[in-house]
């Protein structure tokens, strides 16, 4: 009797094979010939190949870098626009990262089938965003929303017509709390609540940065994104000692090396920026943009001084010196030093809540509250740096019309509009059928 061979084939009557262990190879095991140029290659299914890390990091990097000037030209697009062009980001801005950050904790109230979370973050939003916005129409367009007679009693009231919205809302909330479900609704309270204190007011006093002047924004902007790349490539080249352990990859070399050349890049960047009325002026025309520019008596702390060296120095006696140059050491220690423990807070956040980033708002770069975590802090300081020694407060034309508008009678006010022209007649401004006119006018009244 012969014995079997070793390793034969056997066709079957399918005219599949099988090997040695007998069983059937499946349809998608075929391995056809490569067919006739032309012809279709049906019933083959094709396994795609797995893509390796660096083909993932490669395409990574590919996207991070075309939003990222997509990014730089939106951004220097807006601001060469026109202040309300800013302005617009700026609100986008604090709407989307409030979402961004209210999501985190969106998740388990819809698990729990919650009625009115949702509707409640947003009313918060809408309620917080119409008194912050408000104060600064009213503070910065007084000779606008105090004359015109419709808005001149929400510009009167502005105040109380926000609390009583915030009551409102207070009141549903706690008409909207379920039992069994108190723990939950009062965090999720706390959570909006932090979220509307730490990004939308935060961010609006960058907005009230720009109507002072697009430096006071520009700036501080700068700075920190600035220090963030210095302190990229200081931690690659010379980086040893680990700052934080929030932020692993952050190192006290990069960190210092960051300090040194942020402040470098501010003084260079604000001499340029002080030659130019457009970043130093004030906003009196939200119709202004780049090209054509706006006028102001420009701040004492943009013209420079002459100062007068100690009679040792043997060649230099005396040198020029803009007071804004001091500040921009102070602006740039800021951004240098305090400004990156907003991005630290928001890593300690997201660690908390196990997750990478806020969003994918932007592609390859993730949310907006992730680019934006250390600029809400750094806003905010700019903001109350400016008031407290750079600003010069005197009577503005909103500010006597607001006086005149709600500490002055009907008749007083007429009696100051007589008095007024009688003035401008003096000088030369109004020809005398005007005064006659407006005296008239005032005597029938």
């Amino acid at each position: 009797m012969a014995k079997p061979r070793r390793g034969i084939k056997f066709n079957h009557r399918n005219g599949h094979s099988s090997g040695v262990d007998g069983r059937r190879s499946s349809f998608s095991d075929i391995s056809e010939g490569p067919s006739e140029p032309g012809s279709p290659t049906q019933g083959v299914l094709v396994e795609p190949q797995p893509v390796s890390e660096y083909e993932k990091k490669k395409q990574t990097f590919i996207t991070r870098a075309i939003w990222t000037f997509v990014m730089i030209g939106a951004f220097f697009g807006a601001m060469f626009a026109g202040h309300i062009y800013i302005i617009a980001i700026v609100t986008a801005v604090q709407i989307v990262s409030f979402k961004e950050v209210i999501a985190i904790a969106n998740v388990p109230s819809r698990a729990r089938r919650l009625r009115f979370t949702k509707s409640l973050n947003w009313y918060w939003l809408a309620t917080t965003m119409y008194f912050l916005y408000g104060e600064s129409v009213i503070y910065y367009f007084k000779h606008i929303v105090l004359v015109d007679k419709v808005l001149l009693p929400f510009a009167t009231h502005h105040r109380f017509i926000s609390f009583m919205l915030y009551v409102i809302g207070f009141v549903f909330f706690v008409g909207s709390l379920q039992a069994g479900h108190y723990r939950f609704q009062f965090s999720q309270f706390v959570w909006t609540h932090m979220a509307l204190y730490l990004i939308v007011v935060q961010a609006h006093f960058i907005m009230n940065n720009v109507f002072e002047g697009m430096i006071w924004f520009f700036l501080p902007v700068s700075l920190v994104i600035c220090n963030d790349i210095f302190a990229y490539i200081c931690g690659i080249t010379f980086g040893r000692t680990q700052l934080i352990k929030l932020s692993p990859k952050k190192t006290v070399e990069g960190f210092v090396g960051a300090w040194v050349l942020t402040v470098i890049f501010g003084v260079g960047m604000t001499n340029v920026l002080m030659r130019y009325k457009y970043f130093i002026c004030p906003v009196n025309d939200l119709g202004a943009n780049a090209w054509t520019g706006l006028q102001c008596t420009p701040n004492p702390v943009f013209i420079p001084v002459l100062h007068h060296l100690p009679i040792w120095f043997p060649h230099f006696k005396t040198f020029s010196m803009a007071p804004m140059q001091i500040h921009i050491l102070v602006f740039a220690t800021f951004a240098s030093l305090i400004a990156p423990f907003g991005g630290f807070f928001a890593s300690g956040l997201k660690r908390t809540f196990k997750i990478k980033d806020f969003g994918d708002s932007i592609p390859g770069h993730g949310g907006i509250t992730d680019r934006m975590d250390c600029q809400f802090i750094m806003g905010f300081f700019a903001y109350m740096y400016y008031h407290s020694f750079i600003a010069v407060y005197k009577v503005s034309l909103g500010g006597v019309i607001e006086t005149a508008i709600t500490g002055l009678t009907a008749e007083e006010q007429m009696e100051l509009v007589k008095g007024i022209s009688k003035h401008l007649y003096n000088q030369g401004v109004i020809p005398e059928g005007v005064l006659e006119c407006l005296t008239g006018a005032v005597h029938r009244r």
